[in-house]
Formats: C-alpha cells, structure tokens, sequence
C-alpha cells in the first residue's frame, strides 16, 4: 500500500516536471515526508508558500483515495518549509530575548496557525518568556511576554 502510494506521488511530479527528484520517508508513526527539489521552485511554492500547502493539501485527499485511510503526508519543495521554519525560530529567540532584557511584552505580526504553534514549541522550554495567541481569523498573532 505504501509503496503504490509513492510511486503515485513520484509520477504526479514527474508529470508535472520531469526532472524533478522526489525522495519520501515514512516515520515511525506512519507519517510521509515528501521532499521535492526542482529546478523552479517558484511554480511549486507561490507566494508566501499558498501553492506548496495547496498541494500538499491535494496529495493528502489523493493518500487517502489511494490508501482508504487518512494519511499525515508533509510536503517540503527545494527545503523552502525548513528554511522557513528556521527564520521564524530564529526570529522568534531574538524577540524573546528583547522581552526579556527590556521587560516589554511585545507582539509579533498576525501568523497562520502552523507559524504560531512554531514559535509557541521554540520559546515553551525558556524560563523568562511565555506566549500567547491573541486575535481572531486573519488578525491572530502571538504576543511574547515576560514571565
């Protein structure tokens, strides 16, 4: 069943780029990781990565087609999601350490759910800081506080 789902996967991008390098692994607790590398991730991203999730969504409906069960699939092209999530750590250590010198709540601007939960996991271990969601819908952002 994993093996059918996978060549699917591969033959959806070939379609779609030839040359394209898909390489998947499956966790311990069946999750897929489907990391891509293209030579014009532009296509495959769009604006503020809105192609990659739109996709990622597909190739979920289509796991699940193919598997009859839900699939927790994560789709990452040319690194863009790693590298993404590396600037919102690193931007969020450095909010966080402002907070924590000036004594001065701060709010960073509004973030989907994936980007806050990011910066909720990076700060919960720090002693000096705490997070909070505020806002609704389009408007929800995380405020870093001092403890």
């Amino acid at each position: 069943m994993k093996n059918n789902l996978e060549k699917k996967i591969e033959e959806f991008f070939l379609k779609v780029d030839p040359l394209a390098e898909v390489d998947m692994e499956w966790n311990e607790e069946d999750n897929l990781s489907v990391n891509l590398k293209v030579e014009d991730p532009k296509l495959f991203i769009g604006e503020g990565g809105q192609t990659l999730y739109s996709i990622e969504k597909l190739l979920r409906l289509f796991a699940r087609k193919v598997t009859g069960e839900s699939v927790f699939l994560n789709l990452d092209i040319n690194d863009y999601r790693r590298r993404k999530r590396e600037q919102i750590e690193e931007k969020a250590r450095e909010v966080a350490d402002e907070v924590s010198i000036t004594g001065v709540e701060k709010a960073l601007p509004p973030m989907n759910a994936f980007q806050r939960r990011i910066i909720h996991s990076e700060l919960s271990p720090r002693k000096d800081v705490e997070t909070e969601s505020e806002g609704e819908g389009s408007e929800r952002h995380i405020v870093i506080k001092p403890s």
